[in-house]
């Protein structure tokens, strides 16, 4: 057992093996949470561990293994699939294998079970005969059979925090029976804040980078290792993003973008630019989320953020990356830092709603066009006033079917430009309104 254990990475040995061992996620653990409560009580029933990986998921399912009377299967949803669901489901109503007559089941990568997979487990979950914990790091919500769900309390883990991982690193570091312990390592608390910051709140992460630094340094003639700052740059190479494309924390981050160029914020646009594009979001992406929100944001507030966005998607087309992070920033501080007004928005949202609901009528006579012979004698186009033919190449008449006379779907803002719209339009409107009167 202990050659095995050598074999074994430092994060699978130092994985806690109590809740008194478990650090980090105190809003659902702490003493007097309901997830501390239902283990310690052994009342364990069927829930999602959902959050990003090396937060603690896998450590919590082998706590409760370590805890609970009842059996504990295991599964991990890449190599698993129904027969081994009803091999578990047999061997647990065998009333001589299980006198309890129900089994803890954990399901690692639970989101990777197809919708039969997940099926399969519903009445064996409902009749309680099986306990689910599942694991995942995408939103349940969205990968899990929502009658799985409606059974289970999801709980919802966090990236560990930098104080959270200096812990873990202190408690591998002095552990002799599973870390290192037993070996005379200098390492200064600036290194290991370093390293936890590094780790982008994964502690897996963070012990393999400690692991790997220790495994690869050489000893002093005092026989000490020294873990430097440059040593653990080099074992961990870069920092840990929490997110990648296809993750949840993908569709977190393009929101908190969006909402920070949508409320003026360039540098809070700027760091959530940053962080998509060190997850390896592409410039084609980043750039069509920019123009979406300088039509629907800014819009006429100021027309000139849409030019500058567009103009940039077109230039990242033909510079690309790495340089294209700045045609990125440039167009999307011009977003942040325009005035905004969403009244285009509104108004073709409304228009459409109309559209589809209601009655609108036809397009008036005057206003269609008569490109052939004799449709004018059936009156197309007939009394059309062109504007250019006016002073101001302006003229006032009917635009509307009848049915939609007086609808109003633009309501300009009074911010940058379009104050000058709201001003010129109401006059516009004013008059027409005193015109019909008349």
């Amino acid at each position: 057992m202990k050659q095995i254990r050598k074999k074994e990475p430092l994060a699978f040995r130092m994985m806690p093996r109590t809740l008194d061992e478990f650090i980090g996620q105190e809003h659902i653990v702490g003493i007097g949470k309901l997830l501390n409560r239902m283990i310690k009580a052994d009342r364990i029933s069927s829930i999602i561990l959902y959050g990003p990986p090396g937060t603690g998921k896998t450590s919590l399912a082998r706590i409760i293994a370590n805890t609970t009377k009842s059996v504990f299967h295991k599964l991990n949803a890449v190599t698993a699939g129904v027969k081994d669901i009803k091999q578990i489901v047999e061997e647990t109503e065998n009333e001589f294998l299980n006198p309890s007559g129900r089994c803890v089941l954990f399901i690692d990568e639970i989101h990777r079970f197809n919708k039969s997979q997940q099926d399969a487990l519903l009445p064996y979950v409902e009749n309680g005969l099986v306990v689910l914990i599942g694991a995942t790091t995408e939103n349940p919500f969205f990968e899990v059979n929502k009658a799985l769900i409606s059974r289970s309390t999801v709980f919802m883990l966090k990236p560990l925090s930098e104080e959270n991982i200096v812990d873990i690193l202190k408690q591998a570091l002095n552990d002799k029976e599973r870390g290192f312990g037993n070996l005379d390592i200098e390492i200064e608390p600036e290194t290991l804040l370093l390293l936890a910051r590094l780790s982008g709140g994964d502690a897996r992460v963070a012990l393999n980078a400690l692991e790997l630094a220790v495994l690869t340094s050489e000893t002093d003639p005092g026989g000490r290792y020294i873990i430097n700052d440059a040593v653990v740059e080099e074992c961990i190479q870069r920092k840990v993003v929490r997110f990648d494309k296809s993750s949840d924390a993908h569709y977190d981050n393009i929101s908190a973008f969006i909402k920070s160029m949508r409320g003026s914020d360039p540098d809070a646009t700027l760091f959530y630019l940053a962080r998509a594009l060190y997850a390896g979001e592409t410039p084609e992406f980043l750039i069509r989320r920019i123009i979406i929100c300088a039509s629907e944001d800014v819009g006429m507030a100021n027309p000139h953020a849409l030019t500058v966005a567009v103009a940039a998607a077109q230039a990242i087309e033909r510079i690309g990356m790495p340089e294209a992070k700045l045609l990125l920033a440039h167009a999307a501080v011009m977003v942040a830092t325009s005035p905004k007004s969403n009244s285009c928005y509104k108004g073709i949202k409304a228009a459409m709603s109309d559209i589809e609901t209601k009655n609108t009528g036809e397009v008036p006579m005057h206003l269609r066009n008569a490109p052939v012979a004799g449709m004018s004698e059936l009156g197309y186009g007939k009394g059309y006033l062109y504007v250019h033919d006016y002073p101001g190449n302006i003229v006032d008449q009917e635009y509307m079917p009848a049915e939609m006379r007086g609808t109003i779907y633009y309501n300009p803002s009074k911010n940058g430009y379009e104050a000058k719209i709201h001003d010129w339009l109401e006059k516009r409107r004013k008059r027409v309104s005193e015109q019909e009167a008349e």
